[in-house]
């Protein structure tokens, strides 16, 4: 297994990503504060499950045009950091909707297989995981060390665990303050502008460290 050098580095910016609620971590809380713990374990199941799906299929995509282009390495590191900009943004703009949504709690209580199923969507079709694998993640492969798709793969999974490990903590604690999160949509706001602000940052760095790429 081909590691690559500056794997520290990775693992700090993954959980800062990670930390930000964006859309996996808010719809995991909003099950949790409407149905419970285990909903929200099922769901994290499912997340996990789509974000390591998707994390493969963009190290196989990936991987061999990111080893042989230095073109495709920055214009990725680019648009990946200009996405995550306007996620950022979004997040700000729309965080009193996620809040009165996630508040209001209210539907039938789900399957275990149907909150995997929904986690399992919501994980793979999450823009900012894709926007980090696509983007962020080869910012730190090790060309000169081997295999971009094996590290890719590798960089991939650690997200994974370490989403799984976060998304599941954020839903067990929603889950049992669920009554004290849900009687004020103020709390949930502040969450939502905390990981607007984090993507914004992010965003920015990536950027910067294109613009450092491109005139190396």
């Amino acid at each position: 297994m081909v590691i690559p050098s500056n794997l520290w580095e990775y693992i700090l910016t993954s959980m800062l990503i990670i930390l930000a609620p964006g859309p996996s971590v808010l719809f995991i809380i909003a099950r949790a504060i409407a149905w419970g713990r285990m909903t929200a374990v099922f769901t994290v199941i499912g997340n996990a499950s789509g974000v390591f799906l998707l994390s493969v299929l963009i190290a196989v995509g990936l991987g061999p045009l990111l080893q042989r282009s230095d073109v495709a390495y920055g214009a990725i590191q680019w648009g990946g950091g200009a996405y995550l900009v306007y996620l950022g943004i979004d997040a700000l703009r729309q965080r009193h909707v996620h809040a009165q949504e996630m508040a209001k709690g209210k539907g039938a209580h789900p399957s275990p297989m149907r909150s995997a199923r929904d986690g399992f969507l919501v994980g793979i079709l999450n823009p900012k995981t894709l926007v980090f694998f696509a983007a962020v993640l080869p910012q730190f492969i090790d060309r000169e060390r081997g295999s971009v798709t094996s590290q890719l793969l590798l960089l991939g999974a650690l997200f994974c665990t370490m989403a799984a490990l976060s998304d599941g903590t954020w839903g067990l604690v929603a889950g049992t303050a669920r009554i004290w999160l849900s009687g004020e949509a103020s709390r949930l706001v502040a969450l939502r502008t905390a990981g607007g602000v984090v993507m914004m940052i992010l965003g920015a760095l990536v950027i910067i460290s294109a613009i450092r790429y491109a005139f190396s």
